[in-house]
Protein backbone atom coordinates (compact mmCIF):
# COMPACT_ATOMS: atom_id res chain seq x y z
CA UNK A 1 0.00 0.00 0.00
CA UNK A 2 1.37 3.90 -0.72
CA UNK A 3 1.29 5.11 2.90
CA UNK A 4 2.99 8.09 0.56
CA UNK A 5 0.07 10.78 1.08
CA UNK A 6 -1.09 10.82 4.65
CA UNK A 7 -4.87 10.81 3.69
CA UNK A 8 -7.35 11.01 6.41
CA UNK A 9 -9.75 8.19 7.39
CA UNK A 10 -12.39 9.91 4.51
CA UNK A 11 -10.11 9.33 1.99
CA UNK A 12 -8.66 5.68 3.17
CA UNK A 13 -7.73 3.03 0.51
CA UNK A 14 -11.11 1.27 -0.77
CA UNK A 15 -11.53 -2.40 -1.42
CA UNK A 16 -12.06 -1.34 -5.62
CA UNK A 17 -10.98 1.40 -7.65
CA UNK A 18 -13.53 4.46 -7.80
CA UNK A 19 -15.26 4.62 -11.39
CA UNK A 20 -13.76 7.15 -13.88
CA UNK A 21 -16.67 9.34 -15.97
CA UNK A 22 -16.49 11.55 -19.11
CA UNK A 23 -19.79 13.74 -18.84
CA UNK A 24 -20.99 15.04 -22.67
CA UNK A 25 -22.53 18.22 -20.12
CA UNK A 26 -24.14 20.36 -23.39
CA UNK A 27 -26.33 23.60 -22.49
CA UNK A 28 -26.81 24.66 -19.21
CA UNK A 29 -30.43 24.04 -19.13
CA UNK A 30 -29.78 20.25 -18.32
CA UNK A 31 -28.41 21.15 -15.03
CA UNK A 32 -32.29 22.30 -14.09
CA UNK A 33 -34.60 20.12 -17.09
CA UNK A 34 -34.81 16.47 -16.38
CA UNK A 35 -34.23 15.25 -19.86
CA UNK A 36 -32.78 11.84 -21.23
CA UNK A 37 -29.21 13.29 -20.38
CA UNK A 38 -30.01 14.79 -16.69
CA UNK A 39 -32.00 11.28 -16.05
CA UNK A 40 -29.10 9.58 -17.01
CA UNK A 41 -26.93 11.43 -14.40
CA UNK A 42 -29.14 10.73 -12.04
CA UNK A 43 -29.26 6.99 -12.38
CA UNK A 44 -25.32 7.33 -12.08
CA UNK A 45 -25.32 8.72 -8.48
CA UNK A 46 -27.71 5.88 -7.41
CA UNK A 47 -25.80 3.20 -8.78
CA UNK A 48 -22.26 3.80 -7.71
CA UNK A 49 -20.72 3.59 -4.56
CA UNK A 50 -20.96 7.13 -2.42
CA UNK A 51 -17.53 8.71 -3.41
CA UNK A 52 -15.20 10.32 -0.91
CA UNK A 53 -15.48 13.74 -3.03
CA UNK A 54 -15.60 14.38 -6.52
CA UNK A 55 -12.54 16.07 -8.83
CA UNK A 56 -13.83 17.82 -11.95
CA UNK A 57 -12.16 18.36 -14.48
CA UNK A 58 -14.71 21.49 -16.60
CA UNK A 59 -14.11 22.60 -20.10
CA UNK A 60 -15.30 26.12 -18.32
CA UNK A 61 -12.25 26.82 -16.01
CA UNK A 62 -9.43 27.28 -18.60
CA UNK A 63 -6.16 28.57 -16.58
CA UNK A 64 -2.20 29.63 -17.10
CA UNK A 65 -0.63 27.13 -15.00
CA UNK A 66 -2.71 24.21 -13.04
CA UNK A 67 -4.83 25.01 -10.38
CA UNK A 68 -7.70 22.98 -7.54
CA UNK A 69 -10.02 25.02 -5.63
CA UNK A 70 -9.09 24.72 -1.66
CA UNK A 71 -12.08 26.79 -0.42
CA UNK A 72 -14.31 25.04 2.35
CA UNK A 73 -16.92 26.39 0.62
CA UNK A 74 -17.06 26.95 -3.06
CA UNK A 75 -19.34 29.26 -4.64
CA UNK A 76 -22.06 28.36 -7.44
CA UNK A 77 -20.84 29.96 -10.42
CA UNK A 78 -23.38 31.20 -13.05
CA UNK A 79 -21.34 31.09 -16.22
CA UNK A 80 -23.23 31.97 -19.14
CA UNK A 81 -25.88 34.34 -20.32
CA UNK A 82 -29.36 34.36 -22.07
CA UNK A 83 -30.83 32.19 -19.62
CA UNK A 84 -33.87 31.79 -17.94
CA UNK A 85 -33.87 33.67 -14.38
CA UNK A 86 -34.50 29.91 -12.78
CA UNK A 87 -31.24 28.64 -13.76
CA UNK A 88 -29.43 31.96 -12.51
CA UNK A 89 -31.10 31.05 -8.98
CA UNK A 90 -29.80 27.93 -8.89
CA UNK A 91 -27.28 27.29 -5.97
CA UNK A 92 -25.41 24.02 -5.36
CA UNK A 93 -23.96 24.27 -1.78
CA UNK A 94 -21.70 21.27 -1.93
CA UNK A 95 -18.55 21.44 0.16
CA UNK A 96 -15.10 21.71 -0.81
CA UNK A 97 -11.94 20.34 1.25
CA UNK A 98 -8.91 22.05 1.38
CA UNK A 99 -7.39 18.33 2.55
CA UNK A 100 -7.90 17.05 -0.60
CA UNK A 101 -7.23 19.87 -2.76
CA UNK A 102 -3.94 19.75 -0.99
CA UNK A 103 -2.89 15.99 -1.42
CA UNK A 104 -4.08 16.51 -5.05
CA UNK A 105 -1.49 18.96 -5.55
CA UNK A 106 0.69 16.78 -4.12
CA UNK A 107 0.04 14.03 -6.16
CA UNK A 108 0.88 16.33 -9.56
CA UNK A 109 4.82 16.38 -9.61
CA UNK A 110 5.10 17.64 -13.44
CA UNK A 111 3.92 21.23 -12.58
CA UNK A 112 3.73 23.72 -9.48
CA UNK A 113 -0.12 23.20 -8.45
CA UNK A 114 -1.88 26.24 -7.59
CA UNK A 115 -4.35 26.36 -4.59
CA UNK A 116 -7.52 28.55 -5.71
CA UNK A 117 -9.80 30.60 -3.31
CA UNK A 118 -11.36 32.57 -5.98
CA UNK A 119 -13.25 30.08 -8.60
CA UNK A 120 -15.98 27.73 -7.21
CA UNK A 121 -17.97 25.45 -9.05
CA UNK A 122 -18.80 26.72 -13.02
CA UNK A 123 -21.80 25.07 -14.87
CA UNK A 124 -19.81 21.90 -16.47
CA UNK A 125 -19.50 21.06 -13.06
CA UNK A 126 -23.10 21.66 -10.99
CA UNK A 127 -25.14 21.06 -13.53
CA UNK A 128 -24.17 17.85 -13.92
CA UNK A 129 -23.00 16.91 -9.61
CA UNK A 130 -26.46 18.20 -8.69
CA UNK A 131 -28.35 15.89 -10.82
CA UNK A 132 -25.74 12.58 -9.30
CA UNK A 133 -25.95 13.85 -5.75
CA UNK A 134 -28.94 16.20 -5.06
CA UNK A 135 -28.57 16.62 -1.19
CA UNK A 136 -24.59 18.15 -1.62
CA UNK A 137 -23.58 16.20 0.44
CA UNK A 138 -20.24 15.00 -1.29
CA UNK A 139 -17.04 17.42 -1.39
CA UNK A 140 -16.83 19.11 -5.24
CA UNK A 141 -13.33 20.41 -6.00
CA UNK A 142 -12.13 21.63 -9.64
CA UNK A 143 -9.08 20.70 -11.07
CA UNK A 144 -8.32 23.58 -13.97
CA UNK A 145 -7.05 23.31 -17.48
CA UNK A 146 -3.85 24.96 -18.00
CA UNK A 147 -5.07 26.09 -21.70
CA UNK A 148 -1.11 26.86 -22.71
CA UNK A 149 -0.34 23.05 -22.99
CA UNK A 150 -1.19 20.93 -25.57
CA UNK A 151 -3.14 17.13 -25.14
CA UNK A 152 -0.11 14.78 -24.45
CA UNK A 153 0.64 17.30 -21.27
CA UNK A 154 -2.81 16.59 -19.78
CA UNK A 155 -2.65 13.51 -20.42
CA UNK A 156 0.27 12.98 -18.76
CA UNK A 157 -0.54 15.14 -15.86
CA UNK A 158 -3.68 13.12 -15.23
CA UNK A 159 -1.67 10.07 -14.82
CA UNK A 160 -0.81 11.07 -11.31
CA UNK A 161 -4.27 11.98 -10.23
CA UNK A 162 -4.50 7.58 -10.57
CA UNK A 163 -4.05 6.96 -6.75
CA UNK A 164 -7.69 9.76 -6.11
CA UNK A 165 -9.23 6.26 -7.80
CA UNK A 166 -8.09 3.77 -4.95
CA UNK A 167 -9.08 6.51 -1.90
CA UNK A 168 -12.91 6.95 -3.60
CA UNK A 169 -12.60 10.17 -5.07
CA UNK A 170 -15.09 10.23 -8.07
CA UNK A 171 -13.15 12.18 -10.76
CA UNK A 172 -15.40 12.98 -13.90
CA UNK A 173 -14.05 14.80 -16.91
CA UNK A 174 -16.96 17.24 -18.60
CA UNK A 175 -16.92 18.74 -21.74
CA UNK A 176 -18.00 17.13 -25.32
CA UNK A 177 -16.70 15.14 -27.58
CA UNK A 178 -17.84 17.12 -30.80
CA UNK A 179 -18.89 21.01 -29.79
CA UNK A 180 -18.90 23.06 -32.64
CA UNK A 181 -21.33 26.52 -31.45
CA UNK A 182 -20.70 28.01 -34.59
CA UNK A 183 -22.73 25.12 -36.56
CA UNK A 184 -25.63 24.34 -34.51
CA UNK A 185 -28.53 24.08 -36.30
CA UNK A 186 -30.67 26.03 -33.94
CA UNK A 187 -34.40 24.25 -35.98
CA UNK A 188 -33.16 20.92 -33.97
CA UNK A 189 -31.73 22.24 -30.89
CA UNK A 190 -34.53 20.50 -28.91
CA UNK A 191 -34.89 17.94 -30.89
CA UNK A 192 -31.81 15.43 -29.86
CA UNK A 193 -30.90 13.13 -32.24
CA UNK A 194 -30.05 14.82 -35.85
CA UNK A 195 -25.91 15.28 -36.25
CA UNK A 196 -23.98 16.57 -38.97
CA UNK A 197 -22.48 14.17 -41.06
CA UNK A 198 -19.03 15.45 -40.17
CA UNK A 199 -20.05 14.79 -36.32
CA UNK A 200 -21.38 11.56 -36.39
CA UNK A 201 -17.90 10.01 -38.49
CA UNK A 202 -15.76 11.82 -35.88
CA UNK A 203 -18.24 10.69 -32.51
CA UNK A 204 -18.07 7.17 -34.17
CA UNK A 205 -13.89 7.74 -34.66
CA UNK A 206 -13.75 8.88 -31.17
CA UNK A 207 -15.66 6.02 -29.58
CA UNK A 208 -14.03 3.19 -31.86
CA UNK A 209 -10.50 4.37 -30.54
CA UNK A 210 -11.56 4.72 -26.95
CA UNK A 211 -12.65 0.89 -26.98
CA UNK A 212 -9.49 -0.09 -28.48
CA UNK A 213 -7.65 2.23 -25.87
CA UNK A 214 -5.51 3.78 -28.34
CA UNK A 215 -5.00 7.01 -26.89
CA UNK A 216 -2.14 8.04 -28.82
CA UNK A 217 -4.58 8.79 -31.61
CA UNK A 218 -6.89 10.81 -29.47
CA UNK A 219 -4.36 12.88 -27.95
CA UNK A 220 -2.89 13.79 -31.35
CA UNK A 221 -7.02 13.83 -32.71
CA UNK A 222 -6.27 16.38 -35.22
CA UNK A 223 -4.70 13.17 -37.57
CA UNK A 224 -7.72 11.40 -37.51
CA UNK A 225 -9.91 13.13 -40.08
CA UNK A 226 -9.96 15.99 -42.01
CA UNK A 227 -13.01 17.33 -40.46
CA UNK A 228 -11.46 17.49 -36.77
CA UNK A 229 -11.04 20.99 -36.98
CA UNK A 230 -14.77 21.01 -37.88
CA UNK A 231 -15.43 18.35 -34.77
CA UNK A 232 -13.16 20.30 -32.46
CA UNK A 233 -12.32 23.93 -33.49
CA UNK A 234 -11.23 24.54 -30.22
CA UNK A 235 -9.94 21.89 -27.51
CA UNK A 236 -11.14 23.16 -24.46
CA UNK A 237 -14.18 20.93 -24.17
CA UNK A 238 -12.36 18.11 -25.80
CA UNK A 239 -9.61 18.17 -23.30
CA UNK A 240 -11.39 16.60 -19.98
CA UNK A 241 -11.56 13.83 -21.72
CA UNK A 242 -7.94 13.36 -21.90
CA UNK A 243 -7.91 13.11 -18.44
CA UNK A 244 -10.32 10.51 -18.03
CA UNK A 245 -8.40 8.78 -20.86
CA UNK A 246 -4.98 8.60 -18.63
CA UNK A 247 -7.30 7.01 -15.56
CA UNK A 248 -7.98 4.00 -17.28
CA UNK A 249 -6.51 1.03 -15.63
CA UNK A 250 -5.88 -1.84 -17.75
CA UNK A 251 -9.13 -4.19 -16.25
CA UNK A 252 -11.44 -1.12 -16.63
CA UNK A 253 -14.80 -2.18 -19.16
CA UNK A 254 -15.90 0.94 -20.91
CA UNK A 255 -19.55 1.77 -21.14
CA UNK A 256 -20.97 4.61 -23.39
CA UNK A 257 -24.12 6.07 -22.63
CA UNK A 258 -26.21 9.52 -23.48
CA UNK A 259 -24.80 8.79 -26.94
CA UNK A 260 -26.52 11.31 -29.24
CA UNK A 261 -26.58 14.80 -30.88
CA UNK A 262 -27.81 17.57 -30.28
CA UNK A 263 -27.99 20.82 -32.42
CA UNK A 264 -26.27 18.83 -35.40
CA UNK A 265 -22.67 19.80 -34.03
CA UNK A 266 -22.75 19.03 -30.36
CA UNK A 267 -21.99 15.12 -29.38
CA UNK A 268 -24.14 14.61 -25.79
CA UNK A 269 -21.90 10.85 -25.66
CA UNK A 270 -20.31 10.08 -22.49
CA UNK A 271 -18.19 6.70 -21.33
CA UNK A 272 -17.44 4.92 -17.97
CA UNK A 273 -14.64 3.10 -17.05
CA UNK A 274 -14.55 1.07 -14.03
CA UNK A 275 -15.13 -2.64 -13.36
Amino acid sequence: MNNLYNFTKDFKVREKLQPVFFIGHGSPMNGIENNVFSEQWKKIGKQIDLPSAVLVISAHWLTKGTHVTAMKEPKTIHDFGGFPQALFDVQYPAPGSPFLAGETAKLITSTDVGLDHDWGLDHGTWTVVRHMFPDANVPVLQLSIDYNQPASYHYNLAKQLFDLRKRGVLILGSGNMIHNLRMLDWRSIDSPGFGFDWAIELNDIFKKKILSKDHTSLINYEGLSKNAKLAIPTPDHYYPMIYNLALQSEKDNVEFFNDDYVGGSLSMTSFRFGL
